[in-house]
């Protein structure tokens, strides 16, 4: 029951992730050149990351994200039977998210798909990477110390704007492979055929960072 429960806490989490964020994006739009639109679509992430943290952390940690899953699982801190429930609940609470965001404002708005930078592949994986590698070095960092409890939800909320600030002019900012195959499944066309750029990148983001923090954060042998 105690997994029946993160898995539900999961699928909510990430259902109110898209259906907030994305549809923060889908309705103010996220171009550069709309700096105020821009601003609040990257708060609306960091935000909902906040609201969530503080709602449904004591639960299942709020990870909302399979990126953040993979790395608490190569950092020993999650089974495989956990990562494989928290993931398939993640990526049903973003199909579930932007299905209801469909029905609010339509197809034509985008629901926040995220898109290729410049048609460009390599370099859009390469953004991903970074920009999930610093997400989630930030969420091992913070969690990695339980008198960081009380701010740690904040730690990550800003973190998450931070690299939204950054990315939605690439990418529109994935860091997160069920935040990206909700919208671009029901999107379809460009999104979904490019839908696995925003899978495979912030889950290999988020392994190196897994990887990264275990060594930096490691004892030292005598």
């Amino acid at each position: 029951m105690a997994s029946v429960k993160k898995y539900v806490a999961e699928f909510i989490g990430t259902f109110v992730l898209v259906l907030f964020a994305c549809g923060t994006a889908a309705v103010v739009g996220c171009s550069a050149e709309n700096g105020t639109g821009y601003l609040l679509t990257a708060l609306a992430f960091g935000l909902v990351i906040v609201a969530m943290a503080y709602s449904i952390g004591n639960v299942s940690g709020c990870h909302i994200n399979p990126a953040v899953s993979i790395a608490m699982l190569v950092s020993g801190k999650m089974s495989i039977k956990d990562f494989i429930g928290y993931v398939v609940a993640q990526f049903l609470g973003a199909t579930a998210g932007a299905g209801v965001l469909m029905a609010i404002v339509g197809k034509e708005s985008g629901l926040g798909a995220n898109a290729l930078y410049n048609d460009d592949i390599v370099l859009s994986l390469v953004i991903e990477v970074i920009l999930t590698f610093v997400f989630v070095i930030a969420i091992l960092g913070v969690t990695s110390k339980t008198e960081n409890s009380a701010v740690s939800g904040i730690v990550i909320g800003l973190t998450l704007t931070l690299v939204h600030i950054l990315g939605i002019s690439f990418t529109g900012t994935s860091v997160n492979p069920a935040r990206s195959f909700g919208p671009a499944l029901l999107v379809g066309g460009d999104a979904l055929a490019n839908v696995w750029v925003f899978i495979v990148a912030p889950l290999v983001g988020g392994v190196l960072a897994a990887l990264v923090y275990k060594f930096l954060a490691g004892k030292e042998e005598k």
